[in-house]
């Protein structure tokens, strides 16, 4: 049978297995070896578009077999790969014998340091050679939430001065560290990060679940963009918030096509109310900051404006923008939710408050949080107000020369951080990053209850559909579970790729059906999910080194998707953010259609 025939055998048996849908151009499966010829369990074949801005990546079976479905077509790039093996790359053509049958050999490291180079950021955080607990503790908090130190381009060997002067100028993005414990983070630093090679076996622990699962992402924005949340909306398109650029990128994942939408121009400087800090010229542009979303039922997108501190609502129909200014000395509006009433809710991390908004009335309240101790409150005080004095100069960031975090360190703030909304009683729940507390507000009398956490650093947390809050600890790498009813915690620490290696679980979100949380895992290039049923925590690799995932969200037929977000871009494999969707059955269903359509032929 010829070579036309068997594809449309192919694309027919897709159809039936998956439903109709566009044709699919490239069908590839096969096997994925290992240099001494065994199969290779759980690793990733990608198949690249045309254009190298798509890629779709399946997982392989236990025995190392593999099938895939893609709707590229031309010549395409497919790569396997594997932790602690070198990649395999090779160029098809969708139209040749070559796009249906392909097996893959691994090949080992040509060399110690392209080893080296191929390990996740936990690999060589892992080995810096800390003298004091809390310095390490201060790293991770302060220097691991807006980028992955990943690769060449945030970890390239410098002096102690050097490092120093990077270290303050995170400082301009909100990292607060004393004086004495930049000095020490730099020396480790330097004597750390020293180009050497390091060497670590990392294990993602493959599952036949795994192989069960498709990942496909979509490049969106420039090698400048920094692009926060990304939410699915109910027309089925994906929005992006990018802060820097003052954009949202809007993503039709049916076609592929991507179309940008400036937000409204503001009359305030670049870097908005903090264009007295120091914000990377090139990747901050606008003055708005937009961060998070959350829909109403009327199909607006609701949009915080991190550097304005303004909200936004957003009409994907009209195109058009209306902006609400956040009143008093707000500043930094960040995460928001909707509750069942449509009315808004939105943390304000900067000045420890937390925003209510009702669309139909447009009446806006801000609420003070509890001051959390006497520097705290020193904080909420006189940060607004240094800030201003700091915007007569923009860019140098005067206001930390005179601020006491040099002195005391980020637990001047509270910074709440996290939000939503308790599905059984409707209360409104937040989790305050720094004073490592979560709180509770009760949404008629806006009265509100806190409770410590026993792990640091809560920073965006959800509720499932039993009124279960799970909180990610970013500080200590594991997941927390607070049971309203009965005020009690659970903890559960999350198993690193390698001994002594640590996770950093940035946010997270319930797949209500299933009670299922997805949580992303910064540190070592994975999605992390996680079975409350069975206490057990299973990996899914992603198919793009330096992978820093924010919000997650839900299709309506089950993918969990997020945006690449790592701060700078350029830094991401590839260069370019994307949108990354897991469809934890599209590998399944690949193979289904594979098979059918091998049965057909013979």
């Amino acid at each position: 049978m010829n070579l036309a025939r068997l594809q449309q055998i192919f694309v027919g048996a897709l159809m039936v297995s998956a439903g109709a849908g566009p044709l699919q151009a490239a069908s590839l499966g096969g096997t994925v070896t290992l240099p001494d010829g065994r199969p290779a369990f759980g690793a990733m074949v990608s198949v690249f578009n045309d254009a190298k801005n798509q890629k779709q990546t399946v997982y392989t079976a236990a025995d190392g077999s593999y099938a895939i479905v893609t709707p590229y077509a031309g010549k395409l790039d497919v790569r396997a790969r594997l932790a602690n093996y070198d990649d395999v790359l090779v160029t098809v053509d969708a139209a040749s014998d070559q796009a249906s049958r392909l097996d893959l050999k691994l090949r080992n490291f040509a060399s110690d340091q392209a080893a080296s180079d191929a390990l996740s950021a936990s690999a060589h955080n892992a080995v810096l050679p800390w003298r004091r607990a809390d310095d390490r503790h201060n790293f991770v908090s302060q220097c691991n939430y807006c980028h992955q130190i990943g690769n060449m381009t945030t970890r390239a060997p410098r002096s102690h001065d050097a490092w120093l002067a990077t270290i303050n100028k995170m400082e301009g993005y909100l990292a607060m560290l004393t004086r004495a414990q930049a000095n020490r983070i730099a020396a480790v630093f330097e004597k750390g990060f020293d180009g050497n090679p390091v060497k670590a076996h990392h294990d993602y622990g493959a599952t036949d679940e795994l192989a069960r699962a498709k990942v496909e992402e979509w490049q969106v924005g420039d090698g400048f963009s920094f692009i926060h949340d990304m939410d699915v909306a109910e027309d089925g398109k994906f929005y992006g918030t990018d802060e820097g650029h003052d954009v949202l990128w809007v993503l039709d994942p049916r076609t592929g096509g991507v179309e940008r939408i400036d937000l409204p121009k503001s009359d305030l400087p670049r870097g908005g109310l903090f264009s007295g800090m120091h914000l990377a010229i090139g990747i901050f542009t606008g003055s708005h900051g937009p961060h998070s979303m959350a829909q109403t039922k009327d199909g607006r997108i609701w949009v915080t404006n991190a550097l304005s501190s303004t909200i936004m609502s957003f009409d994907p129909k009209t195109k058009q923008f209306k902006t609400y200014p956040v009143p008093g000395d707000a500043l930094y509006p960040h995460t928001i939710r909707v509750d069942k009433d449509d009315i808004v809710w939105f943390t304000i991390v900067a000045s420890n408050q937390i925003g209510r908004f009702d669309p139909k009335t447009e009446q806006m309240t801000v609420m003070r949080l509890p001051h959390n101790g006497f520097f705290r409150w020193v904080t909420d005080m006189l940060f607004p107000t240094l800030l201003r004095i700091s915007s007569w100069f923009p860019d140098h960031a005067y206001l930390l020369d005179f601020s006491h975090h040099r002195f005391l360190g980020y637990t001047v703030l509270a910074f709440p951080y996290g939000i939503d909304v308790n599905p059984k009683d409707g209360s409104i729940w937040y989790a305050k990053l720094y004073a490592n507390r979560i709180g509770r507000i009760d949404p008629k009398t806006m009265q509100v209850k806190e409770y410590d956490t026993p792990m640091s650093g809560p920073r965006r947390p959800r509720f499932d559909n039993d009124g279960i809050f799970w909180i990610p600890a970013f500080d200590e790498g594991a997941l927390m579970r607070f049971d309203p009813a009965t005020e009690k915690f659970e903890t559960y620490k999350i198993p690193g790729v390698a001994p002594g290696e640590y996770e950093t679980p940035y946010a997270l979100n319930v797949y209500r059906p299933t009670g299922e949380i997805w949580m992303a895992a910064n540190n070592s290039d994975r999605v992390i999910r996680f079975s409350p049923a069975t206490k057990t925590f299973r990996s899914y690799p992603s198919p793009t080194r330096v992978t820093v995932l924010r919000d997650f969200s839900f299709t309506k037929d089950g993918k969990v998707c997020s945006s690449q977000s790592n701060l700078p871009a350029y830094a991401i494999e590839g260069a370019v953010p994307s949108y990354l969707c897991i469809d934890p059955t599209g590998g399944e269903r690949d193979r289904a259609a594979f098979a059918a359509a091998a049965q057909s032929v013979h």
